[in-house]
């Protein structure tokens, strides 16, 4: 992830021109992208040829802590991270019910007939994913002072059934203390795909435009993607 996004900055692109270094960059990550994006942003060995040179980082119901619907027990992780090391290609798969994503019966009828949905990773992703939201969690990872993290925008939705909105709160309002413009945009009832979870989604368009505009020294509140 690291090297994509540095491939996207301007001033590291073999094809920039002259006044590209002002183009504002912006990161977005969804679900375990929010956290993988968030992890990033958090890491002491990017802050400065990376992290600060990304205008704004935003998190879409970012993957913190599981739901309390979706928490695995214990032993699970447990077992899980073992077999992470001792058979790390090997395919595990798990199932996430596709009416926990959307309010929306056409996005529900979607997900479910997606043959790309195929809900299946390995031992190795998965120890991963439990390792990066248990430091996430715990706060062990968290914007480092020094400012790198210029701006950070998390919205996430109340009744989101795969990741805890309640975590994501708690992470935003005890650990984000090193960022000075930040934002946490609530969606009352809202599940888990913001970006489509019916007609509502219009308004999550809008927040993230205005969002970057507002930092693009665009103050455009009418704007629509």
């Amino acid at each position: 992830m690291a090297a994509f996004v540095t491939s996207h900055l301007p001033s590291f692109s073999s094809t920039s021109k002259d006044g590209d270094a002002d183009i504002p960059v912006f990161v977005m990550g969804h679900s375990m992208g929010g956290g993988q994006v968030l992890t990033l942003a958090c890491h002491p060995d990017y802050q400065d040829r990376l992290v600060r040179r990304v205008r704004g980082w935003l998190l879409e119901a970012p993957f913190i802590s599981f739901s309390p619907e979706e928490k695995p027990s214990a032993l699970k992780v447990f077992a899980g991270r073992l077999a992470g090391r001792l058979f790390p290609h090997r395919q595990l798969k798990h199932e996430i019910r596709p009416e926990h994503l959307s309010r929306d019966p056409e996005v529900v009828k979607s997900i479910a007939a997606d043959e790309l949905m195929h809900n299946t990773g390995t031992l190795e992703g998965l120890a991963g994913l439990l390792d990066r939201t248990a430091a996430l969690a715990s706060g062990q990872v968290r914007p480092l002072p020094g400012g790198a993290l210029r701006s950070l925008w998390v919205g996430h939705g109340t009744q989101d059934k795969t990741t805890w909105f309640e975590a994501s709160k708690k992470y935003f309002d005890e650990c984000t203390g090193e960022v000075k413009d930040k934002e946490f945009r609530v969606y009352e009832g809202w599940y888990h795909q913001l970006h489509a979870d019916g007609p509502d989604s219009e308004q999550f368009y809008r927040d993230v435009a205005d969002w970057i505009l507002a930092r693009c020294g665009e103050d455009r509140p009418e704007a629509k993607l």
